[in-house]
């Protein structure tokens, strides 16, 4: 999914953004800025697990799984990836949060985005449903002045203004997609919002014990489902082919992978200059989409996906430039 926990990384860079009540760059050892195409390199990387993430799990969910069962497998492979990685580095100190009410809300957020993310993505095809979702960084943005106490900036309500035309123009009546999508839909881009805003205020822990918090709240939450949905769920799963037990066990490698990929790209490259290179995931999206189910988006939809990308694109260059030549008063 498009960059579900990305954003741990993007509140480092220069883009201007500080910890509330701080002045220091978060998380500052994780920002080696010394290898720049490197950096990029793995962010492409990336956006291209993730996008094989949407894609495998909407494909999932057609043969029969039902949400639950596919995202609990992909919590649970997650998890495990991510724990084998980053135990044998952090050892269990990488369990302490500073903010576990917040760690727990971040983790809700991530949670409730990634199951309407995949509902959505039922009845949308993955393009549109990835478009929508990208408004969430300009809604975030667009509150940052009342829940981060940051300086209130035109340039980011313009942003989000223009980038919500876009959204308009890819969900438009004559467009034809289900109702239901669209609104799962929104409603994560919302939550991803959330997820995002939430990533900051938890930016004093580890960007590692953010990453093992999410994945394991998440999968504890959904074990607790398994009493209740298992019995409905097993007839199904007793008769998968296995190819469809193997692409639904890899949703939690791609996942994992990807996000891990965000942590050496973050490490290489400054959130600015990266920024730009995330919208290319609406390309890897329609070109999956276009592979699998045939589906390629009309001429109205790439102009909306277009103005989406260039909104968040143009707003990144502004927030880089602002982010190395400060000025009181705000843009």
């Amino acid at each position: 999914m498009p960059q579900t926990d990305s954003t741990i990384f993007k509140t480092q860079g220069d883009s201007g953004f500080r910890q509330p009540g701080t002045e220091a760059p978060l998380v500052p050892e994780l920002r080696p800025q010394t290898r720049p195409l490197l950096g990029i390199t793995f962010l492409l990387l990336s956006l291209l697990s993730l996008t094989t993430l949407d894609a495998s799990g909407k494909w999932v969910m057609g043969t029969g799984v039902s949400l639950l069962v596919l995202v609990w497998f992909r919590y649970l492979v997650h998890i495990g990836l991510v724990l084998a990685v980053v135990l044998p580095l952090q050892g269990l100190a990488v369990f302490r949060a500073r903010s576990p009410r917040l760690q727990c809300l971040r983790a809700t957020a991530m949670l409730a985005a990634t199951l309407t993310f995949f509902t959505s993505l039922s009845y949308l095809p993955q393009a549109e449903a990835t478009a929508i979702i990208f408004i969430s960084p300009l809604i975030m943005l667009a509150v940052a002045p009342w829940i981060l106490k940051e300086p209130p900036r035109t340039s980011r309500w313009v942003a989000a203004g223009v980038g919500f035309i876009g959204v308009l123009l890819v969900i438009r009546p004559s467009a034809g997609l289900p109702l239901m999508g669209v609104i799962t839909g929104l409603m994560t881009a919302c939550l991803f919002a959330t997820q995002h805003l939430t990533t900051r205020l938890v930016a004093s822990d580890h960007p590692f014990t953010t990453l093992v918090w999410s994945g394991g709240l998440g999968t504890l939450a959904l074990a607790c489902t398994l009493p209740f949905i298992l019995p409905e769920a097993w007839p199904t799963l007793a008769n998968l082919d296995p190819l469809v037990w193997l692409v639904m066990l890899s949703t939690g490698v791609t996942g994992g992978v990807g996000h891990l990929l965000q942590i050496q790209a973050y490490r290489f490259a400054p959130a600015s200059l990266l920024a730009p290179f995330i919208y290319l995931q609406m390309t890897s999206a329609a070109t999956l989409g276009w592979l699998i189910w045939s589906h390629f988006p009309d001429a109205t939809t790439w102009v909306g996906i277009a103005i989406i990308c260039a909104s968040g694109i143009v707003n990144g260059l502004i927030e880089w430039h602002r982010g190395r030549h400060p000025s009181p008063s705000p843009a």
